[in-house]
């Protein structure tokens, strides 16, 4: 047998896809059985024609957005169908196929309000329609299955998977980072996380790996790192304790390896492939500029060795603890303003992509599908070898809320943060949280604050505001503590992360105080501005349990236009506002912060603002973000 031979134990030919564990959707579940229970019975009635015939009328004409790796695949399909004439309604379908990046995509549908020039949308995986929707006031996307599977796994130049052990050893994704954080042995690369499912999903299953193998030990996710903090939650070195870094993003491992992926991190998945060193020896493996082992889907690994020869093809470790898949997620956008003949052939073109003859073609271009046979050949192509688990176990993808805490580890990761965070300390705040064991608002409100201050380095800002009303004479809001670095020493011993851990444990609802917000989101933006520091992420966070009450403050109008007059594009300080519980106007919220670039969200348990605000500092540090990925690439020699 060759280097890429399977072993005569497995069973030759096909072996079967993995189905892929979905994650949540924001659009409820029942929509996607409802649509697909629709395109049944359509078709058993006649509705939807499935036969080949010529074309009675009019084509109807469907644009469809696809992501680049699967764009190919779906033109071909595409084609094929006005080739054989196949019709929706006796009319045919004529389905044209536009490549445009997952993310630019997402982050269009999730901010505009005018209906985009395409009906159909297949980014490469949920995440996209996750982050398309998760706010509620983009373009509405109706899900109607997913087309493909793509695992995501390790690839490495010949020589780097054999210093690795290829393909005899295995790794779990804690394992595989630790063994590729070394630059000195094996440079590894991978796609902007904040712009690549990819990169996120293999980040996110690093800090997933880690926390989970410290569990089975018993032991502090983050024990490798300095300043451990000790069983009774006392702080070490780095001002973090025990209790916060368990709840972390994760440990120390995903956070180094997310400070090593931005010094040789690629804007998009193809570009990530062009950071490859062009052969496996000699000069293409002392060019310190390329990388030997990229984090990438067994599809990009299938093309890339399909078009490469040599030892310049790509060998692919399947992590042990699963690779989580990209599944490609086909949705119609914005379906209320289709018309009825347009929406059925979107789901003719869907129930086509269903078919044998579609199976075949996405399989030709590197892709699995769920329930279905793969041919080794994908396999083979790809860099898949025994006894590297390929074939294993579905992956349990990462949670929501540890994809959310690893984008805000990458965001801090690729550039520092410097965070106002300003809270409201009305009585509101004492009223008990449901299913909380009597804990108020305030309390569980502070325990989520600590937990998102364990996320942030020693670099990294945060300060600290509190609000109701005349708290501070005829001021609503008071500052407790100053926004500085967090390893910045204190006055009388210790660091800022102490002080501000201090405070945050030491927040009080004011009795019969009640919610001075205009005023307060005023002046702390005014501070915010003043104080900008360039090179960092400047925002500012205002938690509220209520709306204004505060009759003698600046009006709403007034307060949206000031607002206005101090946002600066060039030094932008985007103020992030986060609804807490049922009494909050997230719209009115949402109004202020969007004066400076920001907005609101919404959350119902106190418990969930640390991922809310994490997931808030990513979507608006994403651009930020990619700048600095930019100019992080065009600096390098």
């Amino acid at each position: 047998m060759g280097r890429h031979s399977l072993p005569d134990a497995r069973s030759a030919g096909a072996r079967r896809a993995r189905s892929p564990r979905r994650r949540t959707v924001t659009i409820a579940a029942a929509v996607v059985v409802s649509v697909a229970a629709g395109t049944g019975i359509a078709a058993g009635s006649g509705l939807l024609s499935l036969s080949e015939t010529s074309c009675d009328n009019t084509p109807v004409r469907l644009d469809l957005v696809a992501s680049p790796d699967i764009a190919p695949a779906l033109r071909a399909v595409a084609d094929r169908a006005r080739r054989d004439h196949v019709t929706s309604d006796g009319r045919c379908i004529d389905i044209r196929v536009t490549a445009r990046e997952n993310a630019e995509v997402a982050n269009t549908l999730a901010t505009s309000s005018v209906a985009p020039d395409y009906q159909i949308w297949v980014p490469d995986s949920d995440l996209w329609v996750e982050r398309a929707t998760g706010a509620g006031d983009g373009v509405a996307l109706t899900p109607a299955g997913n087309v493909a599977l793509s695992p995501v796994a390790l690839a490495a130049l010949p020589t780097s998977a054999q210093a690795l052990g290829w393909p005899a050893k295995t790794y779990t994704w804690a394992a595989l980072a630790a063994a590729t954080g070394n630059t000195d042995t094996v440079r590894l690369g991978a796609a902007d996380p904040s712009r690549s499912a990819t990169g996120l999903l293999a980040l996110s299953s690093i800090a997933e790996s880690e926390r989970l193998e410290s569990e089975r030990q018993g032991g502090d996710p983050r024990q490798t790192g300095a300043g451990q903090g000790g069983a009774d939650g006392k702080q070490g070195a780095d001002g973090r304790t025990k209790t916060e870094d368990q709840e972390g993003a994760g440990g120390t491992r995903a956070a180094a390896t997310a400070r090593l992926l931005t010094q040789r991190v690629s804007e998009s998945d193809s570009r990530v492939l062009e950071s490859l060193a062009r052969d496996d020896a000699g000069a293409g493996l002392n060019d310190p500029r390329s990388n030997e082992a990229v984090l990438l889907s067994e599809q990009a690994a299938f093309r890339h060795n399909s078009e490469n020869g040599g030892s310049a093809k790509l060998d692919l470790f399947y992590p042990t603890d699963g690779a989580p898949a990209l599944d490609y997620p086909y949705s119609l956008v914005n379906q209320s303003a289709l018309s009825t003949d347009e929406s059925r052939a979107a789901m003719r073109f869907m129930a086509l992509l269903s078919e044998d003859s579609s199976y075949r073609t996405l399989a030709e271009h590197g892709f699995r599908v769920a329930n279905t046979p793969v041919h080794d050949d994908v396999l083979l192509t790809a860099g898949g070898r025994s006894p590297q688990p390929y074939t294993g176990a579905d992956a349990r993808p990462p949670s929501a809320e540890a994809v959310e805490r690893a984008l805000g580890l990458w965001t801090m990761s690729v550039r520092s943060a410097r965070l106002t965070t300003v809270v409201d300390a009305s009585g509101s705040m004492e009223e008990s949280v449901p299913g909380r064991g009597g804990q108020s608002r305030m309390d569980v409100t502070k325990a989520s604050l600590l937990r998102v201050l364990a996320q942030f380095t020693a670099e990294d800002e945060l300060g600290l505001w509190e609000f109701s009303t005349r708290l501070d004479g005829a001021k609503d809001y008071r500052k407790l503590e100053k926004t500085a670095p967090l390893g910045e020493p204190a006055k009388g011993g210790g660091t800022h992360r102490e002080r501000l851990s201090d405070a945050f444990t030491a927040l009080k609802p004011v009795p019969d105080g009640d919610t001075g917000l205009y005023d307060t989101a005023l002046a702390s933006y005014r501070e915010a501005r003043a104080s900008y520091v360039p090179g960092k992420f400047n925002a500012l966070i205002i938690l509220t349990d209520g709306s204004n009450k505060d009759d003698d403050s600046v009006s709403r109008g007034k307060l949206v236009e000031q607002l206005k007059e101090l946002a600066d594009p060039e030094r932008p300080v985007p103020l992030i506002g986060v609804a807490v519980g049922p009494d909050a106007d997230r719209k009115e919220l949402d109004a202020i912060a969007r004066a400076t670039g920001g907005a609101a969200y919404e959350v119902s348990d106190p418990a969930d603002i640390q991922s809310v605000i994490l997931r808030a500092i990513m979507l608006s540090a994403s651009e930020s973000a990619a700048d600095a990925t930019a100019d992080t690439t065009a600096a390098r020699p």
